[in-house]
C-alpha cells in the first residue's frame, strides 16, 4: 500500500468516485467540441454531439447531428458503438428527444441499446421533449445526470434555443474597428481594417452560422458576396440577408448574381420597393415583406419571420445603421469585435461600439490575438 493509503488502480480500471465530476466534464467538453462540426448545417434541428463511453472509460462511439438534421447524434453514435454500447455511458449535449416521428425517439434508442447511464448538458425547450426524454430514460432504469457544462452547450446551440424560446433569431453583431474606433472611410467602399488571419477567422465563423445579414448601405458600398471562402469550407454557405427597405439592391450586385447558388433573402417594404422587389425575385432572391416603425425597419418582427423560416443564428456584419438599430431594440445577443492596429484618422465613419464603449449588460467571454488584430467576444447577460 502506498504512503498515501490509496491503492493503485489496474490499467483500464474505471474512475474513482472522487474523479467522476472531472471526468464527466472532460467527456462532455469533448461532446460539445464535436457538436460544432456541423454547426449551421443541421436545418431546424440543433447541432448535438454524443459520445458513448465504455465502463473502462474508452470512447466506443461518436455522433453529431447530420447535415439537414437527420439522423440525430445519438443514433449515429450508437450505430458506431454497436454491442459496445451495452452497459456504457452516453454523453449528450442536449436532452434526447422523446417524440415519435419517422423514426423512434432517441431516448428509446438509448434504452434499446442497453445504455446504463446518460450524462446530459442542456434540457430541450421543445414542448415535445422538455423533460420527457429524461423521464423515459429514468423509467427504464437508466441513471441520468443533467446540467453538466450546460452553459457551454447552450452557447453552441444558441440559435436553436433562441428560435424555440424567444421565437426569434439569436443575433451576433460582428464589427471590425480601427485603433481609433472607426469602421471605414466615406465613399471608399470596402476598407481593410484587419489582416488576413482575422478575415480567415470571420470566414470560419460564417461557416457555423445559419444566416449573415448586412444593411443596404454596406451592400451598395462594398458589393460583398458574404460567402465562406476558406479552402475546404466553400460548400458551407449560410443564407445571405440584406436589410433593404426600399429595394435598392442592384440586379448586378454579387449577392444577386450568386442567388441561384447561395440563398439570398431581401427584407424590404413592398410598398416602397414596388417593381424592384419583383425583379429581385425573378433573379433568384427570396423577398421578405417588412414594415417600418419610427422611420426604420421593424427588426423585432423581421427576426421573428426569419426564425419562422427555420433560421436560428444570424450574424450581422454591417453597417453602422443596422448595428445601431439592433442595439437600440435590444436585439443583440453576442458581439464579435475585431480591432485592428492602425488608426484611420478623419474623415472616417465612427463605430457604434468599441472595447471601451461596450453597451451595458455585455460581459467579455473571450479575448485573443489574431496576428496583429485583437478579437473579443462579448455576450449579453440574459
Amino acid at each position: 500500500m502506498p504512503k498515501n493509503g490509496v491503492a493503485p488502480r489496474p490499467l483500464g480500471a474505471g474512475p474513482r468516485a472522487t474523479d467522476v465530476g472531472e471526468i464527466e466534464s472532460r467527456f462532455m467538453a469533448a461532446a460539445i467540441r464535436l457538436s460544432r462540426r456541423n454547426l449551421g448545417r443541421t436545418g431546424t434541428n440543433p447541432a448535438v454531439g454524443t459520445l458513448i463511453v465504455s465502463p473502462k472509460g474508452r470512447i466506443v462511439g461518436t455522433g453529431v447531428t447530420a447535415h439537414g438534421g437527420r439522423p440525430h447524434a445519438e443514433t449515429v453514435a450508437l450505430a458506431e458503438a454497436g454491442e459496445a454500447a451495452r452497459g456504457a455511458t452516453a454523453y449528450v449535449t442536449l436532452e434526447p428527444c422523446a417524440h415519435h416521428g419517422r423514426t423512434p425517439p432517441c431516448a428509446q434508442a438509448l434504452i434499446d441499446a442497453g445504455i446504463a447511464r446518460v450524462v446530459c448538458a442542456a434540457s430541450d425547450p421543445d414542448g415535445r421533449v422538455a423533460g420527457k426524454g429524461f423521464a423515459m430514460l429514468e423509467a427504464a432504469g437508466i441513471a441520468v445526470t443533467t446540467g453538466v457544462l450546460a452553459g457551454e452547450a447552450a452557447g453552441v446551440m444558441a440559435g436553436y434555443l433562441s428560435r424555440t424560446f424567444r421565437r426569434r433569431c439569436h443575433v451576433t453583431l460582428k464589427m471590425a474597428v480601427s485603433a481609433d474606433g472607426m469602421i471605414g472611410r466615406p465613399g471608399e467602399g470596402q476598407f481593410p481594417i484587419t489582416g488576413s488571419i482575422a478575415r480567415g477567422h470571420v470566414h470560419a465563423l460564417r461557416a457555423q452560422t445559419d444566416a449573415i445579414g448586412v444593411g443596404i448601405g454596406t451592400a451598395l458600398a462594398d458589393d460583398p458576396q458574404l460567402t465562406c471562402r476558406l479552402p475546404g469550407l466553400e460548400q458551407r454557405f449560410p443564407a445571405r440577408i440584406v436589410f433593404d427597405g426600399a429595394g435598392r439592391l442592384p440586379l448586378g450586385a454579387k449577392l444577386v448574381k450568386t442567388a441561384p447558388a447561395v440563398p439570398l433573402l431581401v427584407a424590404t417594404v413592398l410598398e416602397e420597393a414596388g417593381a424592384r422587389a419583383a425583379a429581385l425575385r425573378a433573379n433568384g432572391a427570396v423577398i421578405i415583406g417588412a414594415e417600418r416603425a419610427g422611420g426604420r425597419l421593424a427588426l423585432p418582427e423581421l427576426l421573428e419571420d426569419l426564425a419562422a423560416r427555420g433560421l436560428g443564428s444570424l450574424m450581422v456584419e454591417g453597417g453602422a445603421e443596422v448595428a445601431q438599430s439592433l442595439l437600440a431594440d435590444g436585439l443583440v445577443d453576442r458581439i464579435w469585435l475585431y480591432t485592428g492596429p492602425h488608426r484611420l484618422g478623419t474623415p472616417a465613419i465612427r463605430s457604434p461600439l468599441t472595447s471601451e464603449t461596450m453597451p451595458e449588460g455585455f460581459r467579455l467571454t473571450d479575448r485573443r490575438m489574431l496576428g496583429p488584430d485583437r478579437f473579443e467576444e462579448w455576450v449579453r447577460d440574459n
